[in-house]
């Protein structure tokens, strides 16, 4: 069996436009953050922050209870036809937001949006439509696509904030999610065949092993730390921002952008240490003492411009180093089986982070004073790094998956995954015999590939 280093066109085709879906709905979603607690003001009934920060973060709960039952639908009924109907909800959403009159619409409409929980199935789709000794830069070209969305919702969101007001980036985010239908109908295959894949999708059955394992613990509680923190400040930081320095809302892009980018020019440097040098935790530590750092500082400095735009880099660069090596530790630290499933319980802590952080920002700030929003990250980020300091040094290993082109027994699959793991580099194998496909954890320096492929192709 000779596996190619290409990815075919279809598989090209595939991840980029699965990619630009994920880049599209994540653009819309986080161009309002940095303006809507100040636009939130002029709407009737957002002079209570406990509202504002509930707008704020609803998405996130939606999303949450809804991702997993999406994905196992899709299952089901079909990867396409949820991708379709998530969408359409979120296009639903985003309207009724841009057309709200008060801020309990706004919330409706955020909460619509996050119904439209279409990852796990889009994730699957991405699994349905690549091979698996490819799927990992699929899955890559995903992820950076998120971040870069990101990354520009922040300058983007006050730039257009000028132009067309929060009401109308909320129609844009509808027009956009609109343009993702097209791509799900125009650019993306229809794959020949949709089972499930454990790398890419959640096994009720693994559910319990994964919320048992004190190691992606840690990780669930870092993501939905992370995200809480950051969608707590945002429910102040404008305002902030609008009040030390003078600087109208639709001005603070040029704050972002040079944050933005120094933070990630930042970021990139010590991901590839950590990676190539197997010091990841040393790396992971820091940037959470960094958080911590951030969040404690912003407590002190909220009444000076300057102060906050430092803090600001600071927290963008934990930020960014975090959101890059929170998914590689998970992919080295899951069962090789249960990948999927710890995927899963990792995206669906996020969102609830998502939605504790603008609650928790909107009744802190609301009740207790701006100072209370940073405390309350602060004191996550303190427990975070304590979990992060008794976490076990992550192996310094890769995942390689491999599709079995023959029909092979349970039995077969336990002896190939026995015989796989004494090769030469191999740390972790594990055999699907459903799945047709075998998935193994191999040393950074590399494995016996020749081995790997001739007992594949002959079986055990």
């Amino acid at each position: 069996m000779h596996v190619s280093d290409k990815m075919t066109p279809t598989e090209v085709r595939a991840s980029a436009g699965l990619a630009g879906i994920f880049g599209l709905r994540m653009l819309g979603m986080f161009m309002i953050l940095p303006v809507f607690a100040i636009y939130a003001h002029t709407l009737p009934g957002g002079d209570n922050q406990t509202l504002v920060g509930l707008a704020l973060g609803a998405y996130g709960l939606t999303q949450a209870l809804l991702q997993l039952p999406f994905g196992m639908a899709s299952d089901r009924w079909g990867r396409k036809r949820v991708i379709y109907f998530g969408l359409l909800l979120f296009v639903i959403g985003s309207f009724v937001a841009a057309t709200a009159g008060d801020i309990y619409m706004v919330i409706v409409g955020r909460s619509i949006q996050g119904a439209g929980a279409i990852s796990a199935a889009v994730t699957a789709l991405l699994a349905d439509l690549t091979r698996e000794e490819h799927r990992t830069k699929a899955m890559a070209m995903i992820g950076s696509t998120i971040g870069l969305a990101f990354a520009a919702s922040m300058v983007l969101g006050p730039a257009l904030y000028q132009v067309i007001g929060v009401p109308g980036i909320f129609a844009l985010t509808g027009v956009l999610a609109t343009a993702a239908l097209g791509v799900v109908y125009l650019v993306i295959p229809d794959p020949k065949a949709s089972h499930f894949h454990s790398d890419a999708e959640m096994a009720p059955a693994r559910l319990s092993d994964v919320l048992h394992h004190g190691q992606l613990l840690r990780l669930n509680f870092g993501i939905f730390a992370l995200h809480a923190a950051q969608m707590a400040m945002f429910v102040v930081i404008p305002f902030a921002l609008r009040e030390t320095g003078g600087m109208a809302e639709a001005q603070h892009w040029k704050i972002y952008l040079p944050v933005m980018l120094a933070a990630f020019t930042l970021m990139v440097p010590a991901i590839i240490y950590g990676e190539k040098k197997a010091k990841l935790k040393p790396v992971f530590i820091a940037a959470v003492a960094i958080l911590l750092s951030s969040q404690l500082l912003l407590t002190m400095l909220i009444d000076n411009f300057w102060g906050i735009v430092a803090t600001l880099l600071l927290f963008f660069i934990a930020f960014n180093i975090l959101e890059a090596s929170l998914p590689s530790l998970i992919s080295k630290i899951a069962p090789a089986r249960a990948k999927g499933t710890a995927m899963g319980v990792y995206n669906t802590s996020q969102s609830l982070g998502l939605f504790t952080g603008g609650v928790a920002g909107g009744l802190l700030s609301h009740y207790a004073g701006q100072w209370a929003v940073f405390a309350f990250g602060a004191t996550l980020s303190a427990l975070w790094l304590v979990l992060a300091a008794s976490m076990k040094t992550p192996p310094a290993v890769r995942t390689r998956m491999y599709h079995i082109e023959r029909p092979i027994t349970a039995e077969a699959a336990r002896v190939l995954a026995q015989r796989l793991i004494g090769l030469s580099g191999v740390v972790e194998a594990a055999v699907d015999a459903a799945e047709g496909a075998a998935y193994l954890k191999v040393e950074m320096a590399g494995c016996d590939e020749q081995g790997v492929e001739q007992l594949i192709e002959g079986g055990a």
